[in-house]
């Protein structure tokens, strides 16, 4: 019978399973229809390197939670520590850069405002990925050296277990955290300033109509309401992600409880895996092409069922004969 700890990672490992569904139906869909025109868009490179980006978060998540639960031993021995510290920073700041990307075309494609410094970036919207590696690198170059510090601070402790912030200090362990996560804390402020902005912009929008009113559907009114939920969605679960995070934190410097440790896993994994499925809600194309995938499905499934009912129906004639 599965324990307690074991029956949470086996949740996790259900959530990575779908999000790796979720985000390489993503990843498909975008490089069929790029094939299809021979070229790729802006909004489908964003949305094939947020997906690639999530499905080698939730495996490092996955991996990383896997071994500190059932092997510390090998965690900490070798360059373990070191490469999935490294991985992480990279793959997490690229997911999250990726979002903010998406988010801020998604602004400037909906929104409507007539400021200049406005226009001026929506003029520039194809620029947006040159500016999102622009950003991660420098990133990269201030999160790397702690990365380095840390693991350092790791080998310096011969018998180091669950509770090992408890030797090098709790202040400085949250410090390093904080700075590891800078880059992360600035984009996800910047999708709050967006959401807020596209709200602006529907209440304005929504005004404006009011005083035109008209008998048909408004189609600008139905992008701002669907951006926002997306973005809403995105903010959500990366609070969540952050909560997940924060208690895996929690049991290094606070207690050595592994069943606590994976119920943060469990959370910590919903961010990469449950937003996929949301893209795919929130995007006509991909949300036309998993509806096809789905009729699709369910067609052998109809005809399976025909074969059934009409082998029982020969069969009763053929006992009436």
């Amino acid at each position: 019978m599965l324990s307690k700890v074991e029956g949470l990672f086996f949740i996790v490992v259900a959530e990575s399973i779908l999000g790796t569904l979720g985000n390489g139906f993503i990843i498909l869909v975008n490089c069929i229809d790029s094939v299809k025109n021979k070229k790729f868009s802006v909004i489908g490179l964003i949305l094939i390197g947020l997906a690639t980006s999530r499905i080698f978060l939730i495996w490092i998540i996955t991996t990383d939670g896997f071994l500190k639960i059932f092997s510390p031993g090998v965690y900490l021995s070798g360059n373990v520590i070191e490469c999935i510290s490294f991985w992480w920073v990279i793959i997490h700041q690229s997911s999250i850069g990726f979002a903010t990307s998406l988010s801020i075309f998604y602004f400037l494609k909906i929104a409507n405002f007539s400021h200049h410094i406005f226009l001026w970036l929506k003029g520039r919207i194809n620029r947006i990925i040159p500016f999102l590696m622009g950003f991660l690198l420098i990133s990269w170059l201030f999160t790397f050296p702690h990365i380095v510090k840390i693991v350092s601070e790791y080998r310096m402790y011969g018998n180091i277990t669950w509770t090992f912030t408890l030797q090098t200090g709790k202040s400085e362990y949250f410090l390093n955290q904080i700075l590891l996560n800078l880059g992360v804390i600035f984009l996800l402020i910047l999708s709050l300033v967006i959401c807020f902005l596209l709200i602006v912009s529907l209440w304005r929008h929504n005004r404006q109509m009011q005083l035109n009113v008209t008998g048909f559907r408004d189609p600008s009114r139905d992008a701002h309401v669907k951006a926002m939920k997306v973005l809403i969605s995105f903010i959500i679960l990366s609070i969540l992600y952050f909560i997940g995070t924060t208690i895996e934190i929690l049991c290094f410097t606070l207690s050595d409880s592994k069943l606590l440790f994976s119920f943060g896993l469990a959370i910590t994994v919903i961010y990469p895996s449950g937003h996929s499925f949301i893209l795919i809600l929130g995007n006509s194309k991909l949300t036309q092409a998993f509806s096809k995938v789905v009729q699709h499905l369910k067609c052998p499934a109809r005809e399976a069922s025909q074969n059934s009912i009409e082998g029982v129906r020969r069969h009763r004639c053929r006992i009436i004969q």
